[in-house]
């Protein structure tokens, strides 16, 4: 009876998931705040969409063109899977469905795509208004944190009269770094000029002051025309005193003219050096030479002047910079405090803010893709009629030879794994029995004028022939001295040769024990006891009237001339051989027999 024909429609969906996982999950707004509670993976999906519940809905569609199909049969014959590209799952997922009416198939499939598509939007839509309610919730509790974490950050700035601690204290320790190489540029300048002034001061051998006020005297034109008349009175003084007696006229005269001279000189004085006239004496001889400087002199006092006022500015600097460095560091000595202050309260007010924009837009994004009602599942390829996928005759015969030859196989593994009986010379190495040896195998009609070479092939029988060929002579040799090794071999006095089968060289084996006993000076009898299919008599052309059967048939006893042949002719090594005799009507009965 032929099976009805079997018929295959598909269809594949792009799928976008409504329900992603954690790690999939876009930064898009709508994911970000979407309800944790339904964001599942492909896997999930898939087994969504599997369900009876949304198949039923399919069941339901198809009720007027298929009243008898249930949503199990359903489940059953449709194959939802995630098609995979280079072992990379992507997000299409391919639906067949199998059924033995083509037209059906492709109903079928098609009211699953209404289905899918139906249960995407209603998905969206659901996921959308819970993340929009989540967004809601969270709104009013997010600008309360914003406005505690504002009002900490002002209160904190108000109550230490700052704005941005952290931009203050950079500035204030660039500032510090700076007044620190300012205060060693400083000093260096300082111990430059130190070192001038005192090589300027040991030199004039003044001080600077007196260095001054010598070089605002030797600059007067007026101080020194004054005091080179007080010079010239002081010549004319001497000149007088040489000429007169001391108290001449003449010579106080010229005093009193030095005198008045000197007066002029010490307003002279006055006038130019000020509240600092007291130290010169012009009254005296050492105060004239104060101010008769020379150019040299004059442009050291300068140089030596112009050292102590910039040694001076330059300690006045040195000051207000180390006032400077303790007040910047004494500053600085509040700022660690200050700045973890407000490194707590800042990243509370930053990611406040950051929420709360994140949560607006959020709003603003999820309000916006209901009001636009998401986006259906692309269909990439269309439901078609079902197409006939069974059954295949050529395949199902093939299928049938390929599983017979398998059952054959398995058959004959199975007997041979239960089959003890012995094939080869490896089987009987496995057996328990002792190997006494193993015979060469010779195919008579292959080259048996080689076996013997001194004599003629044809002077001999093939199986004498076999007998004298060296490798089987060797053989049977050794066969019978591991016969004789044998603990049981012992007492030994007869030696049976048999075989399951006929045509296994029972004759020939035992034919090659009797010469290789013989050759040991053993008295042998070699005895033909296969009744039903005799062979000796015939492979050694010996007769076969008188044997084994009527010896055992008759009452005489054995006569050696005529029961008994010799195989003189065949061999020089003396072998007694008994024939099998004529054939008997039962030869079972007449083994059996009291004889």
């Amino acid at each position: 009876m032929l099976k009805k024909p079997i018929y295959q429609s598909s269809m594949q969906l792009l799928v976008e998931p409504n329900y992603q996982s954690k790690k999939d999950a876009g930064t898009g707004a709508e994911n970000q705040f979407a309800d944790s509670t339904v964001e599942i993976d492909y896997s999930t999906q898939l087994t969504q969409m599997r369900g009876s519940q949304l198949l039923q809905k399919a069941v339901a569609l198809l009720q007027a063109d298929y009243p008898d199909l249930k949503a199990a049969e359903l489940q059953k014959a449709l194959v939802l899977t995630q098609v995979e590209e280079d072992k990379v799952k992507t997000k299409i997922f391919q639906v067949v469905y199998t059924s033995d009416d083509p037209e059906k198939t492709q109903k079928v499939l098609k009211a699953v795509q209404r289905v899918y598509q139906d249960y995407n939007r209603e998905q969206q839509k659901l996921r959308l208004t819970r993340g929009l309610a989540f967004v809601d919730e969270q709104l009013p509790r997010v600008e309360q944190q914003v406005d505690r974490a504002e009002n900490d950050m002002e209160q904190f700035r108000k109550s230490q009269n700052l704005v941005d601690p952290e931009l203050q204290s950079r500035a204030l320790i660039d500032a510090l770094s700076n007044v620190q190489k300012e205060r060693q540029s400083n000093q260096a300048q300082m111990r430059e000029v130190q070192g001038r002034y005192q090589t300027l001061q040991r030199e004039l051998a003044l001080s600077p002051q007196q260095a001054l006020i010598a070089a605002r005297l030797s600059q007067s034109s007026r101080y020194q025309s004054l005091l080179n008349e007080v010079q010239k009175s002081e010549l004319a003084i001497v000149q007088q005193r040489l000429r007169f007696k001391p108290a001449s006229p003449f010579v106080q005269q010229a005093i009193d003219q030095r005198q008045r001279q000197r007066d002029l000189l010490a307003a002279e004085v006055r006038r130019i050096l000020g509240s600092n006239a007291a130290q010169v004496n012009v009254k005296g001889d050492s105060g004239l030479s104060v101010g008769q400087l020379s150019a040299t002199d004059l442009t050291l006092a300068s140089a030596l002047v112009e050292s102590q006022v910039n040694l001076a500015a330059l300690q006045g600097r040195a000051q207000s910079l180390a006032e400077a460095e303790r007040s910047l560091q004494q500053q600085l000595q509040r700022f660690p405090s200050l700045l973890a202050e407000y490194g707590r309260l800042q990243p509370k007010v930053q990611i406040g803010r950051d929420t709360l924009q994140q949560l607006l837009k959020a709003r603003q994004d999820i309000a916006l893709e209901i009001a636009r009602g998401g986006f259906d599942w692309q269909v990439v390829e269309e439901p078609k009629l079902g197409r006939q996928i069974g059954p295949n005759l050529k395949q199902n015969i093939l299928l049938g030879a390929v599983a017979g030859l398998m059952l054959g196989s398995v058959a004959a593994f199975i007997r041979d794994t239960m089959d003890d009986s012995v094939h080869t010379p490896d089987d009987l190495k496995q057996a328990t029995v002792p190997l006494l040896g193993m015979v060469p195998t010779l195919q008579l009609e292959e080259g048996l004028a080689s076996l013997v070479p001194f004599r003629e092939a044809g002077s001999l029988p093939p199986v004498m022939q076999v007998v004298h060929w060296q490798p089987f002579r060797e053989s049977l040799d050794l066969i019978y001295k591991n016969i004789q090794l044998l603990p049981s071999a012992a007492g030994l006095r007869s030696l049976v040769v048999t075989s399951a089968l006929a045509g296994e060289g029972k004759s020939t084996i035992a034919l090659g024990l009797a010469i290789s006993a013989a050759r040991l000076h053993q008295r042998v009898l070699l005895i033909d006891a296969d009744l039903r299919r005799p062979s000796l008599h015939q492979q050694l052309d010996l007769p076969n009237q008188y044997g084994l059967s009527t010896l055992l048939t008759r009452q005489t006893p054995l006569r050696q001339s005529s029961d008994i042949q010799l195989s003189h002719s065949y061999t020089d090594i003396p072998l007694s051989i008994l024939t099998s005799g004529p054939i008997p009507a039962d030869p079972a009965q007449l083994l059996s027999a009291d004889r």
